[in-house]
């Protein structure tokens, strides 16, 4: 059973968490011309080796490295944590894990249509990125998996700051790549596919197409997604406009259309998968993986060619990352052989280094400098502040900084921050802390509250395999110390997991 935990000051908490946007145009910075546009788009359980300009050696991802050789690609960018629904709520409020009013996927419901339920919802009058370039006169769009509420509670998107959305209010519902409904503002919009059950393993007697055929519809959910993209891209194109286009690629189901499927088919050893380890069965598991992402990687091109049709592209801005590193062994999906956390320890759900650094492309013609890298240390939470900064208006209070600066090629105008702090109260409980080039990890703490770090060298030992905690105390107390500053208490019992008397004096 889920229980309340409602600390003292819980009311002030909240507030400094998460702030009421108090802007008004008049604290718009005046500019000539259009403000700019703003795209982010997030894929869902991409590794950091996933795409050709980082590494990958056997799955096409043309456009995205196209995107990568026009813009800046930085090369230690974080998501905020290493799963779905708290990844998102640290992107859209800048809080890191030990601020974050969700901090884990804490479910509603289950899966079937008539008991969806979602997740955690954000509070009422979440000061979000939206409602912050909504306040700033964007017109602000998502279209994609949500996670952090339905149409019933006080996290539905449209009272969080977006005039419009588009698809998976429910991340549970996003499993299946075929689904019956997407969800367009409150309303359900049916689509042309049967009720398929991606949980349900085959029979021994199930065998041939007609086994795995039944996983399959006639509506794909990221096409769908991507035509309501364009439409409200076209929609805006003469004002302002954000657009959060959160696809629900790579992340299991294995699921895309038998073309995409037949361009991979035979290029890789495998067999059939049949649902042993969750999610749909598919003939072909490796290459429908890579199906997946090279057909992620095509809705992104039609973003940026219909920006170029427009004549948009000199004023928008286009970014790319993910919500966390790839997947663990689940639903059939591979990721050992595609080595698709780039050697890096660790997948979904860990906070070592492969579970949580991700790529991140930015693209803006004229504006960012055309091949360039970044090495800047950075994360998720730093969004707000960056579009605040591209928007042209003050940052609210938030844990990150903005990237602009070392988008544009000016490193020396860049803030550094001192060090990044993640916190995830699942898989065991964990923290970790990056400071330069040292990364410490704490594991297991629900069941050792006083777990000891590990202490790596990243520039020295980017895999994480040589713990050097023993040889640097020092540097072990400033990681506690850190600890100690950041962790606020949650307003759950299930995510609150560090020990109190490391703040009892705080």
């Amino acid at each position: 059973m889920k229980t309340a935990l409602l600390p003292a000051g819980i009311m002030g908490w909240l507030l400094a968490a998460l702030p009421l946007l108090c802007f008004s145009q008049s604290a718009v910075k005046k500019k000539t011309g259009k403000k700019p546009n703003i795209i982010y788009i997030y894929a869902d359980d991409l590794g950091y080796g996933e795409l050709g300009c980082y590494g990958q050696t056997k799955i096409r991802t043309p456009h995205l490295d196209q995107m990568a050789a026009e813009g800046v690609k930085f090369t230690q960018h974080y998501a905020s944590t290493p799963v779905c629904a708290p990844s998102r709520c640290m992107l859209m409020t800048g809080r890191h894990g030990g601020h974050s009013y969700i901090r884990g996927n804490y479910e509603f419901g289950g899966f079937a249509d008539s008991t969806e339920g979602g997740q955690m919802p954000l509070p009422e009058n979440t000061l979000t990125i939206a409602r912050m370039l909504k306040g700033a006169g964007y017109a602000t769009g998502a279209v994609g998996k949500w996670g952090l509420g339905m149409p019933d509670n006080t996290g539905s998107p449209r009272l969080q700051g977006f005039d419009y959305f588009y698809g998976f209010l429910d991340q549970k519902q996003a499993h299946n790549f075929y689904p019956t409904h997407l969800w367009e503002n409150e309303q359900w919009d049916t689509l042309r596919n049967p009720v398929i059950n991606v949980h349900q393993r085959l029979r021994d007697d199930e065998t041939g197409d007609a086994a795995y055929n039944k996983f399959k519809g006639k509506d794909y959910a990221m096409d769908k997604m991507g035509e309501k993209a364009a439409a409200f891209i076209k929609a805006h194109q003469h004002e302002p406009f954000f657009l959060y286009l959160p696809f629900t690629g790579p992340h299991v189901s294995l699921q895309a259309p038998d073309s995409a499927v037949k361009a991979y088919a035979g290029q890789f050893p495998e067999q059939p998968y049949r649902g042993e380890k969750g999610y749909a069965s598919t003939l072909y598991p490796r290459s429908t993986y890579a199906a997946m992402i090279t057909y992620l990687d095509s809705q992104v091109g039609k973003v940026l060619q219909l920006i170029k049709d427009l004549g948009l592209d000199d004023n928008t801005i286009i970014m790319f990352s993910s919500d966390n590193g790839a997947t663990f062994p689940a639903g059939g999906a591979d990721t050992e052989f595609f080595n698709s956390n780039g050697g890096l320890r660790g997948a979904k759900q860990d906070l070592y280094e492969g579970g949580i650094r991700e790529p991140f492309i930015a693209r803006w013609p004229g504006r960012i400098p055309a091949g360039s890298i970044s090495d800047l240390i950075s994360a998720q939470f730093d969004m707000m502040a960056t579009f605040a900064d591209i928007s042209g208006i003050a940052a609210p209070p938030s844990d990150g900084i903005s990237l602009l600066p070392a988008m544009k090629g000016n490193a020396a105008g860049q803030q550094q921050h001192p060090y990044l702090y993640f916190e995830f109260p699942e898989k065991g409980g964990q923290v970790a802390v990056r400071i330069g080039d040292w990364k410490g990890v704490k594991s297991n703490m629900k069941k050792n509250k006083n777990a000891i770090w590990e202490l790596f060298n990243l520039r020295e030992d980017v895999a994480e395999t040589k713990n050097v905690a023993a040889a640097h105390p020092e540097l072990v107390q400033q990681l506690e110390d850190i600890l100690k500053k950041e962790h606020q208490t949650s307003h759950l019992l299930e995510w609150e997991f560090v020990n109190p008397k490391l703040i009892k004096n705080k």
